[in-house]
């Protein structure tokens, strides 16, 4: 759904770094190099970040 306002795993605030993650790769950048640039250090945060497929868009869809 949307990406969690913290990491399932150690509790840092990782929300309010989602929109410029997506942007910057979506513009083609290194998904590591993105992540060093954000402070993204953990590899719990990471994996969140990388393995993420957002879907609010499809399950909205199905709001009554």
């Amino acid at each position: 759904m949307m990406i969690p306002i913290r990491c399932i795993t150690c509790g840092k605030p990782v929300g309010h770094l989602w929109e410029k993650y997506n942007e910057r790769v979506k513009n083609g950048e290194k998904i590591a190099k993105v992540l060093d640039d954000l402070g993204m250090e953990r590899y719990c945060c990471r994996a969140m970040f990388m393995s993420h497929v957002d879907t609010i868009k499809d399950v909205a869809r199905f709001k009554r």
